[in-house]
C-alpha cells in the first residue's frame, strides 16, 4: 500500500473481500459465512471445476445435504455468537485486572472530565478532554467529591 497511497479506493473492494473471507479470531467463523449461511467461492473457482465446486454439486444432488446444512446455519451463527462472548469477557477481564480503584483526600489535585458542565461545542472534536487542576474540598462517597478552584472558589456540579 505504500506506493498505493493515492489510489487506495481501488484496493479497497479487495480488502474488503479478503477480511470477509478471512476466519475472524473472536468468532472463529468467516463473516461471508455467518452472513450468507454458505463458503464464498472466487471466480475462478466458478468457471473451473474444482473439488470443492464439485462437492457442492454433489451436494446439491441430495436435498438432504442442502436441508442439513441450512439447520447447520442457525447452530454455527450461535456458535460465532457465543464465541464472541467469550472473547469480550476475556477481553474485559484482562483489562479489569490492570485497572485499579483510585481514591483521593482533601487537598488533592485533580482534573475534571470536560463534558461535565459547559464544554463549548464550537471547539468540536479537538477541545480538551479535561479541565482543571481543582483541589477536592471535601469526600463525600463512593467516588464522589466537592472540588474547588485553586483559588478557593467552590465548582458546582461536582
Amino acid at each position: 500500500m505504500e506506493e498505493a497511497r493515492d489510489s487506495w479506493v481501488e484496493h479497497l473492494y479487495s480488502v474488503l473481500w479478503a477480511y470477509r473471507t478471512t476466519i475472524q479470531l473472536s468468532t472463529g467463523e468467516i463473516p461471508f459465512r455467518l452472513t450468507y449461511g454458505c463458503e464464498a467461492m472466487i471466480p475462478v473457482e466458478v468457471g473451473e471445476p474444482s473439488w470443492r465446486k464439485l462437492q457442492a454439486m454433489q451436494e446439491q444432488a441430495n436435498d438432504e445435504a442442502i436441508t442439513a446444512e441450512l439447520d447447520l446455519v442457525d447452530e454455527v451463527q450461535t456458535t460465532a455468537h457465543l464465541r464472541d462472548l467469550a472473547t469480550k469477557q476475556l477481553i474485559m477481564a484482562r483489562y479489569n485486572r490492570k485497572v485499579g480503584l483510585h481514591s483521593f483526600k482533601g487537598n488533592d489535585l485533580v482534573l475534571r472530565r470536560a463534558d461535565i458542565g459547559n464544554k463549548n461545542a464550537r471547539d468540536g472534536k479537538l477541545a480538551a478532554n479535561w479541565e482543571g487542576p481543582f483541589r477536592i474540598k471535601e469526600q463525600l462517597g463512593k467516588g464522589a467529591y466537592t472540588l474547588e478552584s485553586l483559588d478557593g472558589k467552590a465548582i458546582k456540579r461536582t
